[in-house]
């Protein structure tokens, strides 16, 4: 008996997200964009793992334990046969990835096969904390649905048509050459999505809008968008740099890492922690959590209130300099966790563009959920509040490549 899930001739993609610990998954029909299931597979490797299924509203969960991904892919399997719906009555045109780093071998959605899998190995030294979790997560998925198509979408992939001016770092050649140094980007599904929707909502042609999209959640970037194709982005060769993020730094001067390793004795290994894991929101007031800093905000703590306006001067750095870079600028787009449920950050963002012809409006700000215009009729740029939908991305990007002539 069919399920009627996609149908009628269509199908539905599973898209996977695996980190090192957990594996989120979400099964989407991706062109009216609904989604059937979702679910989260985490601490995975300990004997309290925990999954969690939601179906209909409801959420299934269970702790048990999940020793590897192979398990946690298993345990979603058993997820949909005992919640639904069935993946056996399902017509499932492909399983989508998300890959963290493509490095710059990768500017599209991409069939994965052995030769995939060995690029994605090689660049685990680019994203360590990242790509071994998708690789771990793509064998799992093969194996548990061996005859489906498994297709790769890679977070740097949006950012790979960068000028090169954009894109290259002033550093020795041979850096840039043998150690494959450069801006590469990151939340690129997120940017491509969110730039898309708000020339929707503009009612304009993707091709003709220039905008800007700041992706704020504990990790967050910035994105110079012309046309559809970014012009420019904050994160570079890795996650580290750009905005202030719940536990890393953003822009930094390199000086530091070589001025803390002479006076502190800091090693590499240590360095790299501290800014990964121990900065950002984290380093600023001792929590990485932005509405925990929030209501230290409003109670009157200064390490808060500081690290609130140094979150907010680099988000202006940022808008100003894309908006030269882009010549004119259509559209700002708030997006993720923080810039989607935070409307004092955005206010006091747009607020301090009246200068050139941003005009809030407060009251559309203040109750923005989902798509929200929040600036007025007279202002000069359109500022929009535009959830993030990367799963849906990623859906709707393996089920074109698969269904391809």
């Amino acid at each position: 008996m069919s399920s009627g899930v996609g149908e009628p001739g269509g199908g539905v993609v599973l898209v996977v997200n695996a980190g090192s610990s957990s594996v989120k998954y979400e099964l989407l029909d991706p062109v009216p964009g609904v989604s059937h299931a979702k679910g989260l597979i985490e601490r995975i490797g300990l004997a309290d793992g925990a999954v969690h299924h939601t179906v209909d509203g409801v959420t299934h969960d269970e702790v048990l334990d999940v020793p590897d991904h192979e398990t946690a892919l298993r345990l979603a399997t058993r997820a949909f046969e005992q919640h639904g719906p069935s993946l056996d009555t399902v017509n499932l045109l492909a399983v989508g990835h998300r890959v963290v780093h493509g490095g710059a071998d990768f500017a599209d959605p991409t069939l994965i096969t052995p030769e995939v899998v060995a690029a994605v190995e090689r660049l685990v030294p680019l994203a360590p904390l990242h790509n071994p979790g998708n690789l771990a997560g793509i064998a799992a998925t093969q194996a548990a649905f061996p005859d489906v198509p498994q297709v790769a979408v890679f977070d740097t992939a949006f950012h790979q048509g960068m000028p090169e001016a954009a894109a290259t770092y002033a550093v020795p050649r041979s850096w840039r050459q043998e150690h494959l140094v450069r801006r590469y980007g990151f939340h690129g599904t997120s940017h491509a999505y969110v730039s898309r929707r708000a020339a929707d909502l503009l009612g304009r042609p993707l091709e003709e809008v220039r905008s800007i999209v700041l992706h704020l959640g504990n990790g967050a970037s910035a994105t110079a968008v012309d046309g559809g194709r970014s012009i420019d982005t904050s994160m570079g060769m890795t996650p580290l740099e750009g905005l202030v993020m719940g536990t890393r730094p953003g822009d930094l001067d390199p000086g530091v890492a070589g001025h803390l390793a002479r006076v502190a004795g800091l090693s590499m290994t240590d360095l790299e922690l501290a800014l990964s894991k121990e900065s950002g929101l984290l380093g600023l007031t001792g929590s990485a959590d932005f509405r925990q800093v929030m209501q230290r905000r409003a109670e009157g703590d200064e390490a808060a209130r500081l690290a609130f306006d140094v979150v907010v001067h680099r988000l202006l750095h940022y808008v100003g300099a894309y908006a030269a870079v882009l010549g004119r600028l259509d559209a700002l787009v708030f997006t993720a966790g923080v810039g989607e449920n935070n409307a004092d950050l955005r206010a006091s963002v747009l607020d301090r563009l009246a200068g050139f012809g941003v005009r809030l409006d407060a009251s559309a700000n203040d109750a923005a959920n989902g798509e929200t215009l929040i600036t007025t009729a007279e202002s000069a740029v359109a500022g929009y509040v535009i959830p993030t939908a990367e799963e849906l991305e990623i859906a709707r990007q393996a089920a074109a490549l698969v269904t391809r002539p």
